[in-house]
């Protein structure tokens, strides 16, 4: 007699066993949103715990980046749909937020007389920003929930 365990589906047995967004290029990914996480934090720490005055636009679009990568680099390390949810979520608002930041920093600069994460595209952190929503989505892409299930 078998138990209800071994009856299970592979993907009810084991959620993550199709997962593998955290696993070979996904933990470089990883490890590129935790460096970006660590220094958008402390950036937009510093500017609005020290001249907040001077452009609170600006270093409240900091903070909300620094948000925005701590969800993305703890969702991509999370196996499960939910979290792939998440992920791409976060991904699809980091790439919206730099376009948008990115373009409003050059058309009205005087909103942003200090750069953010994602001033002038990523400029000031050699367009990584810019970059790295591209890599993220395309890695989600192939790394979908489902995807794999045509072929078993």
């Amino acid at each position: 007699m078998k138990s209800p365990r071994s009856e299970a589906t592979p993907d009810k047995a084991n959620p993550s066993a199709k997962d593998t967004r955290n696993t070979g290029p996904g933990r470089l990914l990883i490890a590129v949103y935790a460096v970006f996480a660590i220094s958008a934090t402390a950036r937009a720490g510093y500017q609005i715990l020290t001249k907040f005055s001077e452009a609170p636009l600006a270093y409240l679009l900091s903070a909300f980046a620094a948000l925005v990568y701590v969800v993305a680099t703890v969702s991509l390390a999370k196996p499960g749909s939910t979290w792939f949810k998440v992920s791409l979520a976060a991904v699809l608002v980091e790439l919206v937020g730099v376009v948008v930041v990115g373009a409003l920093s050059v058309f009205d600069p005087v909103q942003f007389p200090h750069e953010t994460v994602w001033s002038l595209f990523g400029r000031g952190y050699a367009f990584i920003p810019l970059v790295l929503p591209i890599l993220g989505l395309a890695w989600l892409y192939r790394r979908r929930p489902g995807k794999r299930q045509a072929v078993a």
